[in-house]
């Protein structure tokens, strides 16, 4: 059985066996499922057929290897008094490198007992059948195992027409037994709890497990007792079935510990001594990783079989995972024509289905999406990595890149394609000599400043590119792409045209699909039987209205902006934003527009008082993010008034979700999310960031009600039906996104039933997806007449029959995990139940149009005058983005930059700072200076930063920080309480040496008349003389800045200029020597004014604005903390001046 697709039943408060039944929905359920496992000989993996149809964005259920799964169990098993022996090691292709840590002998040194033991081996690669395919060594010595394996790898083979290089290989001790020893064993989770399969035959005769296995049906919080399980498993042997019992308890707890999705072990062979798994499928739910990353260890995901990983894929992994966007990529076919760059889970989807429908699977070169609001260099990174394996090859034909999307919700449109920009001007010339087109088709915020870059890039390009925007529908561009229609049946994006109308020689048929079913006029076959069984979620009840209220967990400023703009421009009285919740402040107020005027939302530290303080408030509104939305949800099941609640997070562990989604049926809470945007009611309620930025609202007229209403699972895609209902009707009348997770709070069935029982609502739209069995619910609501108004339906996702292997789809639950859960099957069914299914998603809209307009025909629907279009004057943020208006900063910034991907220096990222070894004398250079100086000048900066550190305790400034440091004042204080005193008697003889010793030399005069011009005018010589040094004593400070400027430095005349003047000043007095603020002075104009990085103007004026002294500044500041941390280390009490060091004065005297 797959995941929440076996026969089941209505968890209660015990496990309930499931038997054989005749009822639709368990029919339904099973025709869902594929269980029957093959390849069932001894040690040779019975994989259950786990479906290549797909899989998620963070890929939810993720298969590991074999042996990594073994292991996991072994270890978190014997907590529960189980042993199992999960002896094993894997070989790799690096087994045969001298160098490489995994030879042979390596290897058996770690694994002693390989020398002695009888052995199997076997790829460990996700590969199924492999017995069949004689990929399973049995019963061998190691001296054979080694010489297999060894012949093995490095091999191509196919199995089950997928074509793979074997580079795993798994080497484990063979176990001896009799065939009645084996047993199926196999744990699968659905929406209720987990299902214990069970057959007494295991291995080769397992057979068909959906027929013979006996199952046990477990809810959340439900674990069974020992004597249930005996009961289970009473078709084995009497000897066997405590041994049984006990390991399916302990398995049972280990699988929900660690967050399992799917367990499948066959066979299980049990004997008196031990139980000992010879063959395991398992996968874990990869968005579980910040519960269980310390039980899980490192974990071990491989690939697809069939599809070697390539770097890049790689490398979009890890920018990914330090991410809070999603950036996916799959190279499907590196040699292909058709390459995308698509915006969006469900749109990546939607794309990938147009192409493959057009008849281009073949030349399809890769999947992938980038969603979320990434950054503009985040977008860099992920389109130049696309663009480097386009033009990787080049083609006769030449090739086509398709820019794409649905209408964005609150991804920034132009940040992202600045990124995208950047990447296409640095691939130019290979964009030019690859003979590559290029077709654009994006929405949503600030879409037009996008397309215009665009625009732009392709006049100063010379590159070919075609632009359009929302007013094309979302894969108009693919037939254009691929040459089906000809280049003039659609017009580019003008920002000064209002309105374009699409040709209809744009419009193409798709082909039809070999072995598709031919698509007929809907009629009602499918029979499915009565509703009565399915329990219906509390959101099927649920009405919005214009007086609902919410309260928004989090501080998001942008959503809850937009929600007030929403209600301004649907005449609420009253915002539809009640209170906010943030933990982390005390209670205070924000503030957001209403309309023109400021208005203030109360934010709350708990919802317990955002709750007591807004009884009106029954929508909670959850931007919590995936670490903490369980913990909310929960606490929110506290507070009755709350009765619908939005889950905005992606990412939630599938198990946290399932229990979310129980506790919510118990209280009869409705739920939309996880994973969603939201959902909006137009005239009424939106909910978060649904429907995107003000100008879509308008275009898409959600500010007030239509006739169709739709349900989605993607988020984006909900935004592209807003724009296609509008198109193609009077509007929507409600919508919502359920998100894309495998067990969303809420299913299609729950939404189409608030439709159908809304009476304004004439017109129902589905868009599901491929994995999950929810569509079939809908079809056994059309067919028992639950659902009698026109549905227009579409599963997208009908691209993955086109691939031999899995793709990461974008979303969590977008994987068919079974028989059923494909696209093409769903929308056969829809179709068979009664649905109307266009042929394509290309069609989608024609297909509402049709229904809509033979509603009107009817009269059923009465269009309405269209209402004056309400305005909203936009944010001065957003309307400066557009370019709107203008206004001074008030601040200017030239020296760093903290706003892209990394942090930048001067323009040079942090990461080039350290890979040049730049050093703190070079990060200075290029903060103070604006300059990379040479290696010897970056070098001299450091030198007078250590000699300038410290000069001792009784130095003022030292003095005085010791003195703030035992009076209890913190470091930051100490530190200023001695900076304070540094000025012209202590510290600032720098910039007074440089400006007069520069003066001096640049004026031409000679040292002797420098001197004597100094006497004539009682003017002290800075940087000249020291209360203890002198030409007997030197200051070593001075000898080390000295000799390495003299050494290093291009040319030195202001040095030798005062050097000349200190052999006349000693002249007079010993100590009149050039002191280490004198020399450090000099030194820097030298090193500034001759390094080659600026001219003497630029240097000059850098001495005058004080950075001389900065450098001082710095350099004493760690002396400063050095004494302050002395002092606080020695427990120094308040220091009080002695009075006999103080004379004291009389006014008598």
């Amino acid at each position: 059985m797959t995941p929440g697709l076996g026969p089941t039943l209505a968890a209660s408060s015990k496990p309930q066996p499931i038997h054989n039944s005749q009822h639709a929905r368990a029919h339904r359920r099973a025709l869902a499922s594929d269980c029957k496992a093959q390849d069932h000989s001894q040690h040779a993996c019975p994989r259950r057929a786990l479906s290549n149809q797909g899989c998620t964005k963070k890929m939810s259920a993720k298969a590991v290897r074999e042996h990594y799964g073994k292991t996991l169990l072994a270890r978190h098993l014997s907590e529960h008094g189980v042993n199992v022996d999960a002896r094993g090691f894997l070989v790799r292709t690096d087994v045969k490198e001298a160098s490489s840590e995994h030879t042979w002998t390596n290897l058996l040194d770690e694994n002693p007992w390989a020398k002695t033991t009888k052995l199997v081996a076997k790829p460990d690669q996700l590969i199924k059948r492999r017995g069949k395919a004689g990929l399973v060594y049995v019963n061998k010595t190691i001296s054979e195992v080694q010489g297999w394996v060894d012949s093995k790898l490095g091999q191509t083979v196919t199995v089950d027409n997928v074509e793979g290089i074997l580079h795993t290989f798994l080497v484990e001790p063979f176990v001896p037994h009799q065939q009645e020893d084996e047993f199926y064993v196999a744990i699968t989770s659905d929406r209720e709890g987990e299902t214990l399969l069970f057959c007494r035959d295991g291995g080769v005769d397992v057979g068909d497990v959906d027929a013979k296995a006996s199952r046990l049906k477990c809810g959340l919080d439900n674990t069974p007792t020992l004597q249930e399980l005996e009961l289970f498993v009473q078709d084995a042997p009497v000897t066997r079935r405590k041994q049984l019992a006990q390991f399916y308890g302990a398995l049972l707890k280990c699988y929900r510990d660690l967050h399992f999705t799917l367990l499948e072990i066959n066979p299980l062979v049990v004997d008196d001594e031990k139980v000992t798994p010879l063959d395991l499928a398992a996968k874990i739910d990869e968005t579980a990783h910040f519960l269980c990353q310390s039980k899980w260890g490192p974990t071990d995901l491989p690939a697809p079989f069939g599809r070697p990983e390539f770097p890049e894929e790689a490398y979009i992994r890890s920018l990914d995972a330090k991410t809070g966007a999603s950036l996916k990529l799959t190279i499907l076919n590196v040699t292909g024509r058709v390459w995308t760059l698509v915006a969006g889970g469900g749109a990546s989807v939607v794309y990938a289905d147009t192409i493959c429908d057009l008849g281009f699977a073949h030349e399809l070169a890769n999947y992938g999406e980038y969603s979320g609001a990434p950054t503009d260099e985040q977008t860099f990174n992920y389109a130049r990595t696309v663009l480097g394996l386009m033009t990787r090859t080049r083609r006769d034909d030449g090739k086509v890149l398709i820019v794409g999307g649905g209408i964005a919700n609150f991804t920034d449109v132009a940040a992202t394609f600045r990124g995208l920009v950047k990447a296409l001007k640095m691939y130019r010339d290979e964009l030019l000599a690859g003979n590559i087109k290029i077709y654009i088709r994006r929405a949503g915020p600030n879409y037009q400043e996008g397309l215009k870059m665009m625009l732009k890039l392709r006049q100063e390009s010379g590159l070919f590119i075609r632009v359009f925007g929302p007013e094309q529908d979302a894969v108009s561009v693919c037939p254009l792409a691929l040459g089906l229609v000809p280049e003039d049946s659609l017009q580019d994006f003008d920002p000064d045209r209002r309105e374009v109308k699409v040709d209809e020689k744009a419009k193409v048929q798709p082909p039809p699909v070999p072995g598709s079913p031919v698509p007929r006029s809907p009629q009602r076959t499918f029979s499915a039987g009565s509703l009565s069984s399915l329990s219906l979620d509390a959101m099927s009840q649920t009405q919005f209205s214009d007086k609902t209220r919410c309260i928004v967990y989090g501080l998001q400023a942008r959503a809850v902006q937009g929600m007030l703009d929403f209600d301004f421009m649907c005449k609420r009285k009253k915002p539809s934003v009640a209170a906010m919740v943030y933990p982390f402040q005390g209670a205070h107020y924000s503030k957001f527009y209403w309309g023109t005027e400021e208005t203030l939302v109360p934010v709350y530290p708990s919802l317990q008082q955002a709750c007591s303080k807004h009884q009106d408030a029954s929508v909670l509104v959850n931007f919590a993010s995936y670490r903490s939305v369980y913990d909310t949800c929960i606490d929110a099941f506290d507070h009755p008034q709350l009765r619908t609640l939005a889950i905005i997070a992606e990412g939630v562990p599938e198990r946290q979700t399932r229990e979310i989604i129980a506790r919510a049926a118990e209280k009869q809470v409705a739920l939309i999310g996880p994973a969603t945007v939201g959902g909006i009611k137009p005239g009424c309620f939106r909910i978060g960031n649904t429907g995107g930025m003000l100008d879509n609202i308008v275009l898409s007229k959600l500010y007030r009600p239509g006739s169709v209403g739709y349900v989605s699972k993607s988020g984006g895609m909900s935004n592209e039906l807003n724009n296609i209902i509008c198109k193609n009707s009077d509007g929507v009348c409600e919508g919502v996104a359920i998100g894309g997770d495998a067990y969303p709070g809420s299913r299609f069935v729950d939404h189409l039933l608030r439709y159908e029982n809304n009476e304004d609502c004439k017109i129902l739209v589905l868009l599901g997806e491929v994995g999950g069995a929810d569509e079939y619910d809908v079809c056994e609501a059309i067919t028992s007449g639950r659902i009698t108004k026109p549905l227009i339906a579409w599963c997208i996702g009908t691209c993955a029959s086109a691939f031999s292997f899995e793709v990461q789809f974008g979303h969590a639950g977008a994987c068919a995990r079974g028989r059923g859960e494909d696209a093409r099957s769903k929308n056969q069914a829809l179709l068979q139940a009664g649905a109307v299914v266009p042929r394509s998603f290309a069609e989608f809209g024609d297909a509402i149009k049709k229904v809509y307009e033979g509603l009107v025909t009817k009269g059923t629907i009465i269009p309405k005058p269209e209402p004056d279009i309400p305005r909203v004057p936009l944010d001065y943020t957003w309307a400066k983005r557009l370019g709107m208006v203008r206004k001074p900063a008030n601040f200017i910034s030239t020296i760093s930059d903290d706003r892209g991907e990394e942090l930048k220096y001067a323009g040079v990222p942090i990461s080039e700072v350290f890979a040049e070894n730049l050093g703190v004398g070079g990060v200075l250079c290029l903060l103070w200076f604006k300059k990379r100086l040479p290696a010897y000048a970056t070098k001299f900066v450091e030198m007078v930063l250590m000699v300038t550190a410290d000069h001792g305790p009784a130095v003022a400034g030292a003095h005085n920080t010791i003195v703030a440091a035992r009076a209890g004042k913190d470091l930051v204080s100490s530190l200023a309480s001695g900076l304070l005193t540094v000025g012209p008697r202590f510290g600032g003889a720098l910039d007074g040496a440089a400006r007069m010793m520069t003066d001096a030399l640049d004026r031409g005069i000679s040292p002797l008349d420098f001197v004597t011009e100094c006497k004539k005018k009682n003017k002290l010589i800075m940087g000249i003389g020291h209360r203890i040094k002198s030409l007997e004593n030197p200051d070593k400070r001075v000898s080390i800045i000295k000799e390495y400027a003299l050494q290093h430095f291009p040319k030195t005349p202001t040095l030798n200029f005062a050097l000349q003047v200190e052999q006349i000043t000693t002249q007079k007095r010993s100590n009149l020597i050039l002191n280490v603020d004198g020399c450090i002075a000099v030194c820097f104009v030298d090193l500034l004014r001759h390094c080659g990085a600026m001219s003497v103007e630029e240097a000059d004026e850098l001495i005058g604005d004080g950075c001389l002294n900065g450098l001082f500044v710095l350099g004493r500041s760690i002396g400063f903390i050095g004494h302050h941390l002395d002092q606080k280390r020695l427990k120094q009490p308040l220091y009080r001046h002695p009075w006999d060091d103080i004379s004291y004065i009389s006014d008598d005297l």
